[in-house]
């Protein structure tokens, strides 16, 4: 017998909130049947609308407040309940570090049966407003000008936007000029449903220590009209300008770049220093967007290691060797493993530019590489792992179990994900020494996470 529905469509309710979503929406229950909620925190009392109800929730609009959490600020942002880009510009970053701080505990409880490990307050930033280093944004068409900005939530309908308040600064700049000369050069939006036109997203990379810029236009077409014109004016306009890319993308797709990269004008790469290592980064490098914070990451995960100048360090998802050339300085010899080929070159042109020679990086996924080089001798006193946010794949758990480095170091960007594999790598006789949550999106309900394991006895 299924469950009665206790609200109906277009029902007004009153109800407190309890939690918040993923997606940072408040999370209320009506006879045990959870409301999600936009624009609602934790504690607060209100009238809501029921929009929507499926068989295990439904959504609601808020209507009235009739408490409000002592952590509801006003957003600063003009658009932000139209803009799909943060979701908690409305609770104070007090309490979006309460917030993170809870999800990462219930998570690591509720998945991992975890409920002991100590986890600490999440290490925030000081001003965390205008991180990101890297705009990525959608070129549209309204009454014949360029626009570009963010999603409407759960749209493709684009919000226009001069500046947006996580962004470098640098970056709100360079995107407005690039769109305004654009269009003065006659360059068409691509039309996504149409799929005609020519300009689909415009990319701007920002070195925070160098000040470098990088421009990618991504497009639909191989060439530009006025192509010649358009460098020569972007050039002139854009200070700091290192490198101007084009990417071309002729493919009915959701994904933002296309295969062939040709630089249009100057170099191939900006630099940037995250501490004292230097990286050179590509238009489809994966590059840490908040350097300040990815500094704080990496030092924590880099004191997990307890790295003494004589282990061999594993560091699976190597990316771009971020984390494999901060291990390298304290360790004999670092391997890092990475399925994007030039992610790969990136890190081997980066161990190069800053002088690490004890370092090794092999193109594969890290559930096939590793195991290999384990059948040919090749074991972990230390392993790092820094996977997407589906975590890690079973078969890399199950080299780790069967390598049992003395110490796992799990750099995470899904508590969820990491809670899981947590549970999967204490069963196999590991101990979670300790988690430390890291505000890298500042804003949003993202959090990042590093854990320290010590193999402990066989299981």
């Amino acid at each position: 017998m299924s469950k009665i529905i206790p609200v109906q469509k277009n029902d007004f309710v009153e109800v407190e909130f309890e939690d918040l979503t993923h997606e940072g929406a408040g999370v209320a229950k009506v006879d045990g049947y959870p409301l999600f909620v936009a624009n609602a925190l934790p504690g607060e009392k209100a009238k809501v609308k029921v929009t929507k109800v499926g068989k295990g929730f439904g959504f609601g609009r808020l209507i009235e407040l009739y408490e409000k959490s002592p952590y509801r600020v006003e957003a600063p942002c003009a658009i932000y309940k139209e803009c799909g880009g943060c979701q908690l510009q409305h609770l104070s970053y007090e309490g979006q570090m309460v917030a993170k701080e809870k999800q990462v505990r219930e998570v690591l409880t509720r998945i991992g049966k975890l409920g002991n490990v100590k986890v600490h307050p999440v290490l925030g930033m000081k001003e965390p407003w205008h991180y990101r280093n890297k705009s990525q944004v959608p070129i549209g068409e309204h009454e014949g000008g360029l626009i570009g900005g963010f999603y409407q939530r759960r749209t493709h309908q684009i919000i226009n936007m001069e500046t947006c308040l996580i962004q470098q600064s640098k970056n709100d700049e360079v995107v407005q000029l690039v769109k305004e000369i654009c269009g003065r050069f006659g360059i068409r939006a691509y039309n996504e449903v149409a799929h005609k036109g020519m300009l689909r997203h415009v990319m701007v990379r920002y070195g925070l220590v160098t000040g470098e810029v990088m421009v990618v236009l991504v497009t639909k077409t191989r060439e530009l009209p006025n192509q010649e014109k358009l460098v020569a004016e972007i050039v002139k306009q854009v200070d700091g300008l290192t490198s101007l890319v084009l990417n071309v993308n002729p493919n009915k797709t959701n994904v933002i770049m296309g295969e062939e990269t040709r630089v249009l004008w100057g170099q191939e790469v900006i630099h940037d220093y995250i501490g004292d290592i230097k990286f050179a980064i590509s238009p489809r490098s994966f590059y840490q967007v908040n350097p300040e914070q990815t500094k704080v990451l990496y030092d924590k995960a880099l004191e997990y290691a307890e790295l003494s100048g004589e282990e061999t360090v594993i560091d699976a998802y190597c990316g771009i060797g971020t984390i494999s050339l901060f291990l390298a300085k304290q360790a004999r010899k670092v391997y890092g493993v990475e399925i994007v080929p030039e992610a790969i070159e990136d890190a081997r042109r980066n161990a190069k530019l800053n002088g690490i020679v004890n370092t090794e990086f092999a193109v594969g996924a890290a559930e096939k590489v590793i195991p290999d080089w384990y059948e040919a001798g090749i074991s972990a006193d230390v392993l790092v792992v820094d996977p997407p946010r589906k975590g890690c794949d079973q078969a890399l758990l199950e080299t780790i179990l069967a390598m049992k480095p003395k110490r796992v170091v799990y750099v995470s960007c899904n508590p969820a994900t990491l809670a899981r594999d947590l549970r999967i790598l204490e069963d196999g006789g590991y101990r979670t020494i300790e988690v430390q949550p890291v505000d890298m999106f500042p804003q949003t309900m993202h959090c990042e996470a590093v854990a320290k394991l010590d193999f402990i006895e066989e299981v």
